[in-house]
């Protein structure tokens, strides 16, 4: 499950850098083709993200084919994976911290 969570922290860094002020080309390659390699994706799935990277820096606009390889690895990985990654906890683990909650103190 370890290389499961860091695609969901490589992934959770490529959504943070196209929906941030600073949508660096660069960063944005970096976890594209790390998830590529991660994911043993082939030498023509490779190019083929390469090229679209490649567009997206002429046309000044994230590829769109870019966009859907990243949402299909979004929706594969398992969703503890994910929430780990993301640092999401279950509501039964962080209960106790509201049991003592009154409404008095709001």
């Amino acid at each position: 499950m370890g290389g499961k969570v860091y695609q969901a922290q490589v992934l959770k860094n490529f959504f943070d850098t196209i929906t941030g002020t600073d949508r660096n080309l660069t960063r944005i390659y970096m976890c594209v083709i790390s998830l590529a390699k991660l994911r043993g994706e082939d030498v023509e799935t490779i190019g083929h993200l390469v090229e679209q990277l490649r567009q997206s820096k002429v046309k000044k606009e994230l590829s769109i084919d870019v966009l859907d390889y990243m949402c299909e690895i979004a929706s594969d990985l398992e969703i503890t994976a994910v929430k780990t990654a993301f640092g999401v906890k279950e509501i039964s683990d962080v209960i106790h911290d509201f049991d003592s909650v009154s409404l008095d103190s709001l």
